[in-house]
């Protein structure tokens, strides 16, 4: 019997714009494939980057915050499944739907733990070690009250799993790990690709719109990038990513070779022809996509441990990992100008493709885990008495500030 499925989107997803937009398609491609019916629901305008969901047969919806139409599409609905995209669409939606369909799985996919991200920002900004204080912020109690609500959590990175469990103390039956889900690297595919020969210059890329992409790029560009120029005069860094403001353009310089490029519409090809990927994020949670794009390609990469988190488990990286500008500096021009380093680094990042994020490692055991909790709900949440607590009490400041922000509309 086909099982019907809602998602509400905090965007419409951009899977050629960021590493958030990736995951989401892959989610939906993993329901898609299981014969789900799927309904998917934002609240945000349409951009043109979005993908064209009705290519999949998926309904696409678009709703209103603080408005009671929500509760009648939802009733009319009548999923079995609810997945909410970020804890702030769970904050939003969860009362509704728990309101209008107690018995639908709820399912928060974190897409990354935003609190961590925020208190390293905090961190850095403040100059400071990251400790316990930044990681315990505001953001934080929302986030973790979210994913007590929810049935079950998809969380994209082990590291995370672990932070929840050991310093939030977030029970394991309520958090799922479901990294990136990627089609897994055939032989052929890996003799195609560009040699080190067929390659030139550096490239970064990022959805500017994401604060840690931003950051890497004015960190790269006012420390690291003269360093590595230096070294090698006549080497370009060649800048993608989606939504570049007028203060991402103002970096760019052809006589220093920092070229902002913008949006590519093609990553493969951009990263198959560059012969070194530079990610110096300073802050940051979750997995990087511009990793995976880059393992996917063949391209070797010089990153930050930030960068890294996650990513390689017991496998050696796919390049160079340095935190230190120096050392950042010396290891890009290293893998740049080492043709046996860099064979052996591009080898290591093809081995953890297919042995971290092949997809078909994933998706039927996620798909089980999922038939066995809503087949078992009414003991699954017998076990998570807080978050019954925090759906009885936090929901109903959201869910009366709602109301009251739902009647002034209508006065005015």
């Amino acid at each position: 019997m086909t099982k019907r499925l809602l998602i509400i989107g905090f965007v419409w997803p951009e899977p050629k714009s960021s590493a958030a937009g990736s995951r989401m398609m892959q989610l939906i491609e993993a329901f898609h494939s299981n014969d789900y019916n799927i309904t998917f629901a934002s609240t945000c305008a349409k951009k043109d980057n979005a993908f064209d969901l009705s290519s999949l047969d998926i309904q696409q919806v678009s709703i209103k915050l603080n408005n009671s139409s929500f509760d009648e599409f939802i009733k009319e609905l009548n999923p079995e499944i609810v997945v909410f995209d970020r804890f702030m669409v769970e904050e939003q939606f969860g009362w509704r739907v728990a309101e209008q369909c107690p018995d639908a799985l709820r399912i928060l996919d974190t897409e990354d733990l935003h609190c961590l991200r925020k208190g390293r920002e905090q961190a850095l900004k403040d100059e400071s070690v990251f400790n316990k204080s930044y990681l315990f912020n505001e953001v934080s109690k929302r986030e973790i009250a979210s994913i007590y609500r929810c049935d079950v959590s998809l969380i994209i990175s082990e590291e995370e799993i672990e932070i929840l469990k050991n310093q939030f103390k977030v029970g394991n039956h309520l958090l799922y790990y479901l990294p990136f889900l990627i089609e897994p690297l055939s032989s052929e595919a890996k003799r195609k690709l560009p040699k080190i020969k067929e390659r030139e210059h550096f490239i970064s890329i990022g959805n500017f719109l994401h604060p840690p992409n931003y950051d890497a790029v004015l960190f790269l560009k006012s420390k690291i990038w003269p360093l590595i120029r230096e070294k090698l005069p006549k080497a370009e860094i060649h800048i993608y990513g989606a939504y570049a403001s007028e203060k991402v353009n103002q970096l760019h310089n052809e006589k220093e070779g920092f070229l902002i490029k913008g949006f590519t519409d093609d990553v493969n090809f951009v990263m198959q022809n560059a012969k070194v990927c530079l990610a110096p994020l300073r802050f940051g949670a979750g997995l990087k996509g511009k990793l995976i794009d880059a393992m996917t390609n063949g391209t070797p990469c010089v990153m930050t441990s930030i960068a890294t988190e996650g990513m390689f488990g017991g496998f050696e990286p796919n390049g160079f990992i340095a935190d230190e500008v120096q050392e950042f500096a010396n290891k890009a021009v290293e893998l740049y100008t080492d043709k046996i380093f860099w064979n052996g680094k591009q080898k290591n990042g093809f081995l953890v493709m297919n042995a971290r994020f092949d997809k078909q490692l994933f998706v039927s055991d996620f798909i089980y885990k999922i038939n066995a909790i809503q087949n078992n709900l009414k003991v699954h949440r017998l076990d998570n008495f807080t978050g019954q607590m925090l759906q009885h009490h936090t929901t109903q400041s959201t869910k009366f500030m709602s109301k009251w922000i739902e009647e002034k509309n209508k006065n005015n």
